[in-house]
Parts: structure tokens; C-alpha cells; sequence
């Protein structure tokens, strides 16, 4: 061939004078998580029970950018001179209300009558219990803080008593008995500890907070529960290179993962209408393999298995 700069495209499949340079430098070295992502929250908290669709969705898409590390915040040591005059809340039947409004305006379920007949005295217990399985089971702390929320929000259980908290345990595959007697000792809330230091160095003063920090110690801080575009534009805004989210996974996957999803996290996470999501599930998932089921107005799948 009299010109030898040929190339085959791949995406057309055609052949022809390449139009790149001869030689070019590459970089085969993955980009690598270079930020952390500090979450720092509570168990009983609600915004933060709110912020779980836009969250989960950020991690799917986004995930590849930063380390998740999960802090710890210490919401309610107990009632005793526990006050929130800005949510107008200064003993547990207070609460109530708050989280019903905090559910309608999200979407996500919850009941919240529990302050009326089972308050929670603390929410030190369940974050002690997360503090142990992080430890101890790194990885599993993630599963347990989103079946202590399912458990208390949605279906009402006081997830500061050792019975509920070592079920929700078990239903992990962890021995939930000695996590929940290991977590009662001073060495567990030395761990818990740990987080409120951290979490006070970071200069967090409410939840849900996320702190973002690239590897040149530069941060950013977004407090509250936030649409999903200010958590993008705020990584973007500590990496110095383009960023752009990865596939989200098919339902399929997802649901194997969480076992359970709500309708709002259906919605952010796939970008459907509420009357579109019962359609959705079913031409996603296989016939059997699950179930739709509704609680406080809303609809959630759920694995059958």
C-alpha cells in the first residue's frame, strides 16, 4: 500500500488514513480512589433515612471516585438535657411528628409511632453494634445500618434494644448475641468514640453531613440531604480530571444486593415516574423471584428468596 497510515475504526468498522498522532503517550495505571468520602450519620436519623435514594444512586454512579467511610455521629446520647429547639423537639413524643413530616416530604416510609409507646432512649446501642461489625466483619457495617433503618422507620422497632438489634444481626449471617453482648462493652464505645472525635475534627455539627477530601487534603462539605447534582458537582469540584458516572446496575442485581427497595429509590436510581415503577419491576425481574408489597401509602419490592 503506497500509505501506510491506516487504521480500522472500531466503532464505524471502517478502514482509513488514521487521524491521530503517530506516537502518543498512554497511562495504563488505573485512575484510582484518590478522595475519601466521609458520611457521617445516625441510625435513627430521618433526613438521613430520607437521603438514601440520591445517595444510593451517587455510589452506584460514582463509586469508583472515593472510599466510602461511614462516621458515626452520636445523635442522642439519651433525653437526659437533650434538646432540638429547631425541630421543636425536646422529649421523645416530640420526635413523632418530625419523622412523619420528614417521610412525607421524601417518600420514603416512615411510621414513627414508636415514640408514643416504645421510645428509643439512645441511638449509642445500634451505633455501637455498626462500630463492631465494621470491625470485626468490614464491609457487612453497611448491610447492618440499612436493616437497623428498614427495621425502625418502616416497621417500628426500638433498634436501641438488644433483642431487635441482635435479630437484625442474624438476619446478616453474623452471630447476632455476642455482637450485640460485644458491643455493650467499654472497647465498643471506644470505637464509637473514635467517630465523634473524627467527626468533631471535620467540623460537623448535624446529620446527614458529607465531606469529600481529595488526596491533597482539599475538601468539600455538603450538609443535609441534597439533590443529587450538588454531590456530583461537588466531587468534580476536588478532581482535577473529567469525571463520569459508571452503568447503574439492572434491578436484578440491585435488589440482590438490598433485598428490599422503595419506590423513591426506584425513581431517583432509574429515572421513572411513580405510576412507571410497578410496570418497571416487572419487566425487570423474573416472575417469582420477588415480591410488591406496599406499607404507609408506598411501594416497595422486595426478593421472595
Amino acid at each position: 500500500m503506497r500509505d501506510s497510515h491506516m487504521m480500522c475504526d472500531m466503532e464505524t468498522g471502517i478502514c482509513g488514513a488514521a487521524d491521530e498522532e503517530a506516537v502518543q503517550e498512554i497511562d495504563l495505571n488505573p485512575a484510582g480512589k484518590n478522595v475519601t468520602l466521609y458520611y457521617v450519620t445516625d441510625p435513627i436519623c430521618s433526613h438521613c433515612w430520607a437521603l438514601e435514594p440520591v445517595l444510593g444512586r451517587f455510589i452506584q454512579e460514582y463509586g469508583q471516585y472515593f472510599h466510602l467511610k461511614i462516621i458515626m455521629g452520636g445523635l442522642l446520647p439519651s433525653w437526659k438535657g437533650f434538646s432540638d429547639g429547631g425541630n421543636g423537639i425536646q422529649k421523645p413524643s416530640d420526635v413523632a411528628e418530625h419523622w412523619r413530616e420528614v417521610g412525607k416530604h421524601s417518600r420514603m416510609p416512615i411510621d414513627g409511632s414508636l415514640w408514643h409507646t416504645r421510645p428509643i432512649q439512645s441511638s449509642f446501642p445500634p451505633s455501637r453494634v455498626f462500630k463492631v461489625i465494621q470491625h470485626r466483619h468490614e464491609g457487612r457495617e453497611t448491610d447492618f445500618l440499612r436493616r437497623a433503618r428498614e427495621a425502625v422507620f418502616v416497621s417500628n422497632q426500638n433498634i436501641a434494644e438488644d433483642e431487635v438489634l441482635a435479630t437484625i444481626v442474624d438476619q446478616l449471617g453474623l452471630d447476632g448475641r455476642h455482637i450485640v453482648e460485644e458491643a455493650a462493652l467499654d472497647s465498643a464505645q471506644d470505637l464509637l468514640e473514635e467517630d465523634f472525635q473524627l467527626s468533631s475534627r471535620l467540623g460537623v455539627r448535624g446529620f446527614p453531613t458529607v465531606i469529600m477530601v481529595n488526596e491533597d487534603n482539599k475538601g468539600v462539605k455538603i450538609v443535609g440531604a441534597r439533590p443529587l447534582d450538588c454531590y456530583v458537582q461537588a466531587l468534580q469540584q476536588i478532581i482535577a480530571h473529567e469525571i463520569s458516572p459508571q452503568a447503574k446496575p439492572r434491578l436484578a442485581k440491585l435488589i440482590q444486593e438490598e433485598r428490599k427497595l422503595f419506590s423513591k429509590e426506584l425513581e431517583v436510581m432509574y429515572d421513572i415516574e411513580a405510576h412507571a415503577v410497578k410496570a418497571f419491576i416487572e419487566s425487570e425481574l423474573p416472575e417469582h423471584s420477588y415480591r410488591i408489597q406496599t406499607v404507609m401509602n408506598e411501594l416497595y419490592v422486595e426478593t421472595s428468596k
